[in-house]
């Protein structure tokens, strides 16, 4: 039975740690592997030694001069003491602000302008950064330095260097323990908030855009812990292998282990697939979180003589972009019969949406081949989504007519407790994208805002509805190309040439010719075509023209451009940088 929390303030992620803590206080919360002169090691804490460092370090913080309602950035890379500052954090009712170090200097710089941070908590090459471009210059005013277990010497230096504490010395000059009580017995006393209240800052990765700050409540992470039990039914006492930061946190949030791989959770495809096999097998681990360029590199390192098998899980669950069929196809020869990979669509405004078993999902693939989208699967429990016409105009209100009839593709709107209702100190783009309902403008309401209004949120992707209630994606609306004849998406366009021996993946673009728009697309080869010295360009072509013709959905595409290696975002490796492709493509034919 799904727990539902009381709107009096009493919210806080950190009471599931706490119950961990007394029902299991014992069993491991939080493992992380280094490899370390060509040997793994392994870091480990338990739930309630979890509990009690992330205490002491609140009970710091606070003594510092760091409150509730104030602001911190955290850039702490996987680590015993970035779940303790995270956890230490909500328990202080301190916001932290998470950005991703891949979207550059410039993204990261106005991300700290917007967000306007009380503290700094980072690692010395975050602090070097800061200091180098001025992160945070005119908000900032603790700092805290945070560096590896044992060289709490050298981060004290550095920190003296800099400016503010290292972590070693912070819970030196304010510790927590009543000396005349035994150390179990000091605690700190967890902030309670309201369930709307703002609980956390999330940049968005700006692969897409301009990273924005989507502001997490902690009705939204109940709400998402509440999916993973539910939907997902995971349980306490399993082990994820959590390659992804923020989603390793719901680890010991659901009484279940994180156990986290040496790798840069930003660029995943670079990840050692032998490290994070070893660690699945160490730990026995029953879940793993993995977007799809992982699952591609585990598949294929996992296909390769001796074939890896991962017996111990029981789910492999993959979200942040859409993965290829053939990817998720090879990775499922890795696991145990009727596992499935859960693929879940979503963004960091709102996930999970739905999910779709990998059984189900490739048996959709002769539509997806055909130009019917990718199916992402049914909404999980508590979320309603909604297609509605395509433009760009603010929608301050909802109402039913709206919404599509099924099989009609349009924007994709989406309703539920993981719902974020704005983006931080966007105005625009809350109005953009935030529809107000005030069909439900019920105080009561599971998803209404602190002021008892329910927030539709435009996701800026395509797609349908189908009749048995699916949702197919057909690619993000500034992607599409308008002609004077049809409108294309670019899903179903490229997976319609994307079928091609030949072709490694394609990308619509409009362009201009002879002051008319057209649609154009790009060619990435398979290697095997890049290195073969009897490849034909106009054969190809030839071919392409062919499959354009025989499908509606690409009828009127005749223009085709060889693009020797598509732009492409660093965290997925999938989501393709069109618009630098439509510049280079114009060039191309001036």
């Amino acid at each position: 039975m799904t727990e539902t929390m009381d709107k009096s303030n009493q919210a806080n992620l950190c009471r599931h740690l706490a119950h961990a803590a007394i029902a299991t206080p014992n069993a491991l919360a939080v493992a992380v592997q280094k490899s370390q002169r060509g040997k793994l090691n392994y870091q480990e804490i338990d739930f309630v030694s979890l509990h009690q460092r992330s205490d002491e370090i609140a009970y710091a913080l606070n003594a510092y001069g760091l409150k509730s309602g104030m602001k911190a950035v955290l850039m702490v890379t996987p680590s015993i003491d970035f779940f303790s500052l995270t956890f230490a954090l909500f328990k202080a009712g301190i916001i932290p602000i998470l950005v991703d170090p891949g979207m550059g200097i410039k993204n990261l710089k106005q991300c700290f302008v917007e967000s306007a941070p009380d503290a700094f908590i980072g690692i010395p090459k975050a602090h070097i950064a800061r200091i180098l471009f001025g992160w945070g210059k005119a908000s900032v005013k603790k700092l805290l330095t945070v560096t590896p277990a044992g060289s709490g010497a050298g981060a004290n230096v550095f920190s003296s260097l800099i400016g503010g504490m290292s972590l070693t010395k912070l819970l030196t000059r304010y510790p927590i323990q009543n000396t005349a009580l035994p150390k179990e017995s000091s605690s700190f006393d967890m902030v309670k908030l309201s369930d709307d209240a703002m609980s956390a800052i999330l940049f968005t990765s700006g692969s897409t855009g301009t990273p924005k700050g989507v502001v997490y409540s902690h009705k939204m992470f109940e709400a998402q812990i509440t999916a993973l039990k539910d939907d997902y039914a995971i349980k306490p006492g399993e082990r994820d292998l959590a390659t992804f930061p923020l989603f390793s946190l719901f680890g010991p949030a659901l009484g279940m282990a994180s156990i986290v791989p040496d790798m840069d959770a930003s660029k995943p495809i670079k990840a050692n697939p032998a490290f994070i096999f070893a660690a699945i097998e160490k730990y026995q681990c029953t879940n793993l979180f993995a977007n799809p360029a992982l699952i591609e590199v585990l598949g294929q390192a996992g296909t390769n003589k001796p074939v890896v098998k991962l017996k111990s899980l029981k789910r492999v669950i993959s979200a942040g972009a859409p993965a290829t069929l053939t990817s998720i196809e090879r990775f499922t020869q890795l696991l145990s019969d009727n596992v499935p990979v859960l693929t879940s669509y979503g963004a960091t405004e709102s996930l999970p949406l739905t999910k779709i078993a990998s059984a189900d999902l490739l048996a959709t693939s002769h539509i997806t081949d055909n130009g019917g989208g990718i199916c992402v699967g049914t909404p999980v429990n508590g979320v309603d989504i909604s297609i509605i016409d395509i433009n760009d105009n603010v929608i301050e209100t909802w109402h039913d007519d709206l919404a599509l009839l099924a099989n009609t593709i349009g924007e994709i709107v989406v309703k539920g407790d993981m719902v974020s209702q704005q983006y931080y100190n966007r105005e625009s783009a809350t109005a953009q994208a935030k529809i107000l309902d005030a069909g439900s403008n019920d105080a009561h309401s599971n998803c209404a805002d602190s002021t008892g209004q329910v927030v539709r949120h435009r996701m800026g992707d395509l797609g349908y509805l189908d009749e048995f209630g699916a949702l197919w994606m057909c690619g993000r609306k500034a992607h599409r190309v308008e002609t004077d004849k049809k409108v294309l998406f670019s899903i179903p366009c490229e997976r319609i040439f994307n079928t091609h021996n030949l072709v490694k993946r394609t990308a619509l673009v409009g362009v201009k010719i002879n002051r008319r728009s057209v649609p154009l697309l790009c060619v990435e080869l398979t290697d095997e075509a890049k290195n073969n010295k009897d490849f034909d360009e106009a054969i190809l072509f030839s071919a392409l023209k062919v499959s354009a013709l025989a499908h509606k959905q690409t009828s009127v595409i005749s223009h085709f451009l060889i693009h020797e290696n598509f732009p492409v975002d660093i965290r997925h490796n999938a989501k393709i940088f069109r618009e630098k492709l439509a510049v280079w493509a114009q060039d191309e034919l001036d």
